[in-house]
């Protein structure tokens, strides 16, 4: 009996996405939630599972189609699925088989050793095929390609550079393909001289991802009807890296990275509960401010397909390591295309780290309908004049964009300034909460 398999749910006000890759074709196998499509939605990159199982009779997207939820991908024949079929696909060539077999065993009498070892381009005739598909499978054409392990990040960064995922030998665990497999590939090929620049155009045309297409109308958005103001302003972070540095190992074994990231989490969390005008968001249609009762804060992190915002929630009810945990779990997940639309919603309040990457003082854009968001930089060592003398300590370059239709100019010089001694003096959280 045929089943249908259809583009499921993907989530809320999620209508539509792109195909990536197709991970089935026709003949396959397909169990229950196996993965068969690689897509992207606006908000992130997903291995969509079958619901149903049975052998591929017919698949109806390709590759750069963008499909709708509820639109038609696979067909497929369930009673296949099932074994039922089996039996007289496997008759079949057996009954074609039959009378060739005496022959074929008189030649390999003649010639024991040579005829299994040598599948060579020249072997051409009708019995040719049966033995070389057998015993020299990477040669086989595109179309009898095995579904390869490798997330959906490392397909795309593939894609990116022109690399054909499944000429990549993976080193991870079972055989799965890494990034850096895929870079090692890419290195190997062109000192080979089986790739360079040179050889180029120069310049390429690609469409825009999703993901890029939802951060560049969303920026724009921002930037035209946020009346941004940025302030910036330097935190003496010397004691949180001592602490960082003497506790990162008890982290480690909660499962966490104790970052300052993940530190700073904590402290805008609880400035957020002193300052309700930079937890909040504007209403313009209805002209209303709707406070937050609730801490949220949003992390961006830098992955192959852009910029992506997961969000830690309650962050005012958690630990340091809670958060460290939890920030190092969905910063990987967002690493692997893994995230989901509810990771990245319900934020109150963003911070953005390029310290990482040597950035000083920037402007960072306020993530609508937040209100605010924190830019953080690269922590440097620089005398201060301190109980009279001057001395090395360690600062790190704070950057604070806010809405200014809501919060005022006063009003957030004192929220980052609070940040700012929250960080000097961490005891001072516990006293203001």
């Amino acid at each position: 009996m045929a089943v249908e398999f259809k583009l499921p749910d993907l989530g809320e006000n999620v209508e539509s996405a792109d195909v990536l890759d197709v991970l089935v074709k026709p003949g396959d196998r397909v169990e229950k939630e196996q993965p068969v499509l690689e897509a992207e939605t606006e908000k992130a990159t997903m291995e969509i599972p079958s619901s149903v199982a049975g052998v591929v009779k017919e698949v109806n997207v390709s590759k750069g189609d963008t499909i709708k939820v509820g639109q038609l991908v696979l067909t497929l024949d369930e009673a296949e699925g099932d074994g039922k079929a089996e039996a007289p696909k496997k008759e079949e060539p057996k009954q074609e088989e039959k009378p060739a077999e005496p022959e074929k065993k008189a030649e390999k009498q003649e010639k024991p050793a040579e005829e299994p070892t040598r599948p060579t381009p020249t072997d051409v005739s009708p019995d040719a095929p049966q033995t070389t598909v057998a015993s020299a499978p990477p040669p086989a054409p595109k179309g009898d390609r095995l579904p390869i392990a490798a997330a959906p990040s490392t397909r795309q960064f593939a894609r990116e550079i022109g690399v054909d995922i499944h000429e990549v030998e993976g080193t991870e665990a079972g055989g799965r393909i890494s990034i850096e497999d895929v870079k090692n590939h890419a290195r190997s090929r062109a000192a080979s001289g089986g790739g360079g620049a040179a050889t180029g155009p120069r310049s390429t045309r690609e469409p825009m991802s999703k993901v890029r297409k939802v951060t560049a109308r969303h920026m724009a958005k921002a930037w035209a009807t946020i009346p941004h103001v940025t302030i910036h302003d330097k935190a003496d972070v010397t004691d949180i890296e001592r602490m960082r540095q003497r506790f990162k190992k008890k982290a480690e074994q909660a499962g966490g990275k104790l970052t300052i990231t993940a530190i700073f989490v904590k402290v805008v969390a609880s400035a957020l509960r002193s300052f309700p005008s930079v937890n909040a968001s504007i209403d313009v249609e209805s002209s209303e401010i709707e406070y937050k009762n609730f801490y949220n804060i949003g992390v961006a992190v830098d992955t192959p397909r852009g910029l992506v915002v997961p969000v830690i929630r309650d962050a005012d009810e958690k630990s340091v390591f809670e958060i460290a945990r939890e920030l190092t779990e969905i910063s990987g997940k967002a690493r692997d295309g893994k995230l989901t639309l509810e990771d990245m919603s319900g934020g109150t309040f963003t911070i953005t780290n390029l310290g990482s990457i040597g950035t000083g003082f920037f402007t960072p854009i306020v993530n609508h309908p937040e209100v605010g968001i924190l830019g953080m930089g690269r922590a440097l060592q620089e005398p201060v004049f301190k109980d009279g003398q001057f001395v090395p300590r360690l600062l790190a370059p704070l950057s604070l964009s806010f809405d200014h239709r809501l919060v005022d100019g006063a009003d957030g010089a004192r929220f980052l300034r609070w940040i700012v001694d929250a960080a000097e003096n961490p005891l001072l959280m516990s006293f203001e909460n």
